[in-house]
């Protein structure tokens, strides 16, 4: 994240399972899996309810990351995940998915709609195993603007197939000054149709976009910011270049942003209403404490 370095808190981790720790009551609580450099992002709200960004690796890493997840799902006493968002068809962000489902009911899928970057494991997970999968479930095809119902959260799908909302959140809207700088990027063909989340609980604030690259940053932020500032950046693309470009790290101001590519352990967020949270950190035990913002959402 070449851009955003001297912004953002980040956290890395590294061993074996986290020894165990209670949920906090009242408080969203948001566990970044480590599935070794791919993504799981675990949401489960006050009432229970919960929403799983992307299910890890896929191959001889299936079993290890479905592992990992239902780690933090029987930390979080969780008897099902009631909703599982896939950004995009790569291995590395639905490859764990049939082993994770064959360990806990999962009752709603969602995703961007078709593979749009031909690979042959990808098109036969879909044409076989995925369809298995939401057969006795859900599966919602998510456009821009679509509310994704958690009790106690609210989650707005603000990108997906490569499309991105196109009037600004409450608060947002400003003029962006990082757009003027903007240089586009490389990309391939999936990325850029991550389904991105932004996720509030009361006051707190929290943005994941998959791997969304920066040229579809810039349509989402430019030339006015559609976002405003958040809490908490989640997913950043492994933290690569090809993502995470000022216009988009820079504008929204996050207090904290977490990416997990150490070994086994967790990093846990636990959000309060009023807009304070605390970043824990799973290997040992570390954790920061932030007062809520003066402004939400333009600060």
């Amino acid at each position: 994240m070449r851009a955003s370095r001297a912004l953002l808190v980040a956290l890395a981790l590294s061993v074996v399972y986290p020894a165990a720790q209670t949920r906090t009551a009242k408080a969203l609580d948001i566990y970044v899996v480590d599935v070794e450099g791919g993504n799981a992002t675990l949401f489960v709200s006050p009432s229970g309810e919960s929403l799983l960004i992307d299910s890890g690796n896929g191959g001889a890493g299936a079993i290890r990351d479905a592992e990992r997840i239902m780690a933090a799902v029987k930390e979080a006493g969780l008897t099902q995940i009631d909703n599982l968002i896939t950004t995009h068809w790569h291995g590395d962000h639905y490859g764990g998915m049939a082993e994770l489902a064959a360990r806990i009911p999962i009752r709603h899928f969602i995703d961007h709609g078709p593979n749009v970057q031909p690979a042959a494991a990808v098109d036969e997970f879909l044409e076989k195993t995925y369809p298995q999968l939401y057969a006795k479930a859900k599966r919602t095809v998510a456009k821009p603007g679509h509310r994704i119902p958690v009790a106690g959260l609210e989650v707005l799908v603000v990108t997906s197939a490569g499309e991105t909302i196109k009037t600004p959140l409450p608060g947002a809207g400003g003029a962006n000054p990082y757009c003027a700088s903007f240089k586009p990027g490389q990309n391939n063909a999936e990325d850029p149709m991550s389904v991105g989340a932004y996720v509030t609980f009361g006051r707190f604030r929290s943005i994941h976009l998959g791997d969304l690259t920066k040229n579809k940053e810039f349509e989402l932020m430019c030339p006015n910011n559609r976002i405003g500032t958040v809490d908490v950046l989640l997913g950043l693309h492994h933290g690569q270049d090809t993502s995470n470009a000022e216009v988009l790290v820079h504008a929204l101001r996050p207090r904290v942003a977490i990416m997990n590519n150490g070994t086994a352990y967790w990093i846990r967020v636990s959000a309060q209403a009023d807009g304070s949270f605390t970043v824990t950190n799973g290997r040992n035990g570390f954790s920061k404490t932030y007062r809520p913002s003066l402004r939400p959402g333009t600060d």
